[in-house]
């Protein structure tokens, strides 16, 4: 199985982005299987404050575990599909430690047609006055 470009940068990605996505007091190491078909690749990502470690040492244990399949990921990881909506659809699952899910989703892109409610309440108001 071969990972896409996109997946591979965006993990290369994640020492470089927790700095300024990842403020909150959290820690645990999130493993990510990735499904092709009848083989899977397993990515390990553990969270700290500020920190953000990727490895492929498939003896480490985790604390939660994101079970989707490549094709998804890349969507996910390029933000042309949701990671919560994924989930919800049971497109992905997952199980562990769920705070870990929702910092790590702080890492992947939004797609192009979300907005933040926040904005959307506040051109609304615009538009009233």
């Amino acid at each position: 199985m071969h990972v896409s470009e996109a997946i591979q940068q965006f993990f290369a990605s994640l020492p470089a982005r927790a700095a300024s996505v990842l403020s909150s007091p959290i820690g645990g190491t999130l493993k990510i299987d990735l499904a092709d078909g009848n083989r899977t690749e397993h990515w390990y990502v553990t969270l700290a404050p500020g920190s953000a470690q990727v490895s492929r040492d498939e003896q480490r244990q985790a604390d939660g575990v994101l079970t989707l399949s490549t094709e998804l990921f890349e969507k996910l990881v390029t933000g042309r599909e949701a990671g919560m909506a994924a989930v919800l659809r049971n497109e992905a699952t997952f199980s562990g430690h769920v705070v870990l899910f929702l910092a790590f989703r702080r890492f992947l892109p939004p797609r192009p047609d979300v907005r933040d409610p926040r904005n959307a309440a506040r051109d609304h108001v615009r538009r009233l006055a």
